[in-house]
């Protein structure tokens, strides 16, 4: 799993904020900075939040707009979904 923070405000560029921010939330996968919204632009993206799952192909199997918390239906399904994700063949 691979994190892509893109800001939306520019006191979201600081990455010293934004390591302490990951430190606190206790967010234990890497997370790559897209400042220049290179990554955005690829996926066409126009949403803060978006979630893509791409397999291991590169391909975009799902996506999800907006936010989600912990112990909703949709939570339970995107875990779900990363998991059989990880099952498939390589």
């Amino acid at each position: 799993m691979i994190g892509v923070h893109t800001p939306e405000l520019d006191d979201e560029r600081d990455l010293q904020k934004l390591t302490e921010a990951l430190r606190r939330l206790d967010v234990r996968y890497p997370v790559a900075t897209d400042n220049d919204y290179a990554l955005w632009r690829a996926y066409g993206n126009r949403y803060w939040p978006a979630l893509y799952l791409v397999d291991k192909r590169g391909r975009i199997r799902t996506t999800h707009i907006g936010e989600l918390h912990q112990g909703t239906p949709e939570w339970t399904d995107l875990l779900a979904k990363i998991e059989a994700l990880r099952r498939e063949p390589g």
